[in-house]
């Protein structure tokens, strides 16, 4: 894998289409989804600061973008909580490769170098691969509610480390 710490033509739709693909087949995401992922990606790459990190994992056989994680440490919606870890998604053909973890390691390294090692992520109940790899780097789960966030109901979860 190649690692490259800035987006490049094309990643930004590869990243929503990720995601898109992946939440519509195992969660039954829809457009919504899509659509808000696309949306707050933009508005994420239209402020983006100096000491944001961009972690973009690309195969070694160019098969193409294979993961990404975002360290934003400028969202205006994070106050004390510090970095909003966000975008983190390996696709299917990566999943279990260590890639996921790879990529955390560099986000939390950079985290306890800008932030205090501060960082919050929401995701939703049921990404339990998802879950265990949060905690093995010190998140735990802070806010728990039903909500739609995600375009349907789904259990909401805030970790914070």
């Amino acid at each position: 894998m190649k690692i490259i710490t800035e987006f490049a033509p094309g990643s930004l739709g590869t990243i929503i289409a990720l995601h898109g693909q992946h939440y519509a087949h195992n969660w039954g995401f829809g457009t919504f989804f899509e659509a808000k992922v696309a949306h707050e990606l933009a508005a994420f790459t239209g402020r983006m600061a100096s000491n944001d990190l961009v972690l973009l994992a690309y195969d070694n056989d160019n098969e193409g973008l294979a993961a990404s994680i975002v360290l934003d440490l400028n969202d205006p919606m994070s106050g004390e909580r510090g970095g909003h870890l966000r975008w983190f998604i390996c696709a299917e053909r990566c999943r279990g490769t260590g890639i996921g973890r790879k990529l955390m390691d560099r986000a939390m390294s950079h985290a306890d170098d800008h932030s205090n090692g501060n960082v919050w992520l929401t995701t939703f109940a049921g990404l339990e691969p998802a879950r265990h790899l949060y905690e093995s780097y010190g998140f735990t789960l802070t806010l728990e509610q039903e909500g739609e966030a995600w375009g349907t109901v789904v259990t909401e979860q805030e970790f914070r480390r």
